[in-house]
């Protein structure tokens, strides 16, 4: 059983490399939620936010200046999410959180 601050730590790793360090966690962490919260959450957001950003870089100078915002505001939004996980916080994004639970609910 592992302590809450070493939990802490864990959740805001899962962070830390966006959907590869997400879905590190969800393989190797079974048991523990909320971990697993966050691990399937980062996995979902970043892998989703690299697929946009891939496709916008298709789209000549409109698509990379919108990639660049993108980009930028992911870059905040990873800041704020390890900040809360980090903080013992189980923040639940709108929408992507919901579909995280909803995933891990089927993985049981």
């Amino acid at each position: 059983m592992t302590n809450s601050s070493n939990k802490n730590v864990m959740a805001a790793a899962t962070y830390l490399l966006g959907p590869i360090t997400g879905i590190i966690f969800l393989l190797l962490e079974k048991q523990d939620k909320f971990i697993r919260f966050h691990a399937m959450q980062s996995t979902i957001l970043f892998g989703a936010l690299f697929v946009i950003n891939f496709g916008l870089g298709f789209i000549p100078l409109l698509g990379w200046l919108a990639g660049l915002v993108l980009s930028m505001a992911a870059f905040i939004l990873w800041i704020v999410l390890m900040l809360k996980a980090f903080n013992g916080e189980e923040y639940e994004l709108p929408y992507i959180g919901k579909i995280a639970r909803e995933q891990l609910g089927k993985l049981r």
